[in-house]
């Protein structure tokens, strides 16, 4: 019991299979940049733009900083090193230093009135990434 009415003239839409004209593309693809970054004894993947939380820096608020331990880096083609990227470094600026929440460390030994309460708060540098530099 078909109506007769194809998909394209229900949805209203027009199916044009004609290749594209030239200097035109249906769809390009647009690899985004990142790095992977090494500081404080950890990795980080960075793209500009993002804001990350890394281990204190003795930098002030407002300093450029260049992390020069690039493990890797994708764009139009992929660099990966051994172990570090030769060349390769990242910029960003610092946002603010500060402490993380503080977590609780509780300790506690059953039936000898042994409790100790204590807490941590972790100092960190918030970078913003500026440039990707491969």
């Amino acid at each position: 019991m078909g109506s007769g009415v194809t998909e394209t003239a229900r949805d209203g839409l027009k199916c044009s299979h004609e290749p594209p004209m030239l200097g035109e593309s249906r769809m390009e693809e647009v690899r985004p940049v990142f790095a992977i970054v090494q500081t404080g004894g950890k990795q980080y993947k960075v793209q500009e733009g993002d804001v990350i939380r890394i281990e204190k820096l003795p930098v002030e608020a407002g300093a450029q900083v260049t992390l020069d331990e690039v493990l890797m880096v994708v764009g139009d083609e992929t660099k990966i090193g051994k172990p570090l990227v030769e060349g390769a470094s990242v910029t960003a600026r610092v946002q603010r230093n500060a402490k993380a929440k503080k977590i609780v460390v509780f300790k506690y030994k059953p039936k000898k009135n042994y409790r100790k309460k204590t807490g941590h708060r972790q100092p960190f540098t918030e970078l913003l990434i500026e440039k990707i530099n491969a």
